[in-house]
């Protein structure tokens, strides 16, 4: 007999919010304060070859080689300038140390419309929720300046983990906290690999997030959503 739905856990990047504008135009307008001038489409650029290297050599912020949250997106963000024309160790230091800071509160990132009804929508029908999410330790303050923290119950970064999505064993440590069983616990998230196909393989009732209808894989329609805001009605089917 399938337990009733009790828990909904949540990605956050893309899920529930996004960056606000592209990371090339963020990095321009900060480096523009030190008194240089680059071209956002080449930031971006080196930004997107840079973050793949980074991810590759050092997956999941570098912490089994030492490393942190921190310690990774200052290192990221200064290869990133580098490779733009900037060489001044001190510009490159500050500006890195400057972003990473940037975009620890809400200046930089955008709430979707649909995010917050949801979530008080679902608490208001008895349901409990939590973060997995593939984020650094910034995410606890992000969350409380965009006005989402107090929604939840408990979160997990992939870095405080030690393990990210894909690796079930991030989605193992939610449903300890969640302390019910698989099938009572739903996931929400845009990743085909890292939200659906992962907790789905865990026993998770899992959803995916297709804002942009551009995801192709083949799974039940009743499992992809087009907005959050057709989330309430599919989770209902699990509460009796």
């Amino acid at each position: 007999m399938r337990a009733p739905l009790r828990w909904v856990l949540w990605d956050v990047k893309d899920t529930l919010l996004k960056v606000r504008v592209s990371v090339g135009e963020q990095y321009c307008k900060e480096t523009e304060r030190l008194g240089l001038s680059l071209n956002p489409v080449e930031v971006d650029a080196a930004f997107r070859q840079v973050y793949q290297h980074y991810s590759r050599r050092y997956p999941n912020y570098g912490i089994s080689q030492g490393l942190d949250g921190q310690s990774w997106w200052i290192g990221l963000v200064q290869d990133t300038l580098s490779q733009c024309g900037v060489q001044d160790p001190v510009l490159l230091n500050t500006a890195a140390k400057n972003l990473y800071h940037n975009f620890s509160n809400a200046d930089n990132w955008e709430v979707f419309p649909d995010s917050k009804k949801t979530l008080e929508n679902c608490s208001s029908l008895g349901l409990k929720l939590g973060i997995v999410s593939n984020f650094d330790n910034r995410l606890e303050p992000i969350l409380q300046s965009c006005g989402l923290l107090s929604h939840f119950s408990f979160l997990i970064t992939s870095e405080k983990a030690g393990v990210a999505k894909p690796s079930p064993a991030i989605f193992d440590q939610a449903l300890q906290k969640c302390g019910t069983p698989a099938d009572s616990v739903a996931h929400v998230g845009d990743h085909y690999v890292n939200d659906y196909i992962t907790s789905r393989s865990a026993g998770i009732h899992g959803f995916l997030l297709d804002r942009h209808k551009k995801n192709q894989a083949a799974i039940p329609e009743e499992h992809r959503l087009l907005s959050l805001e057709e989330l309430l009605s599919r989770l209902q089917k699990y509460m009796d």
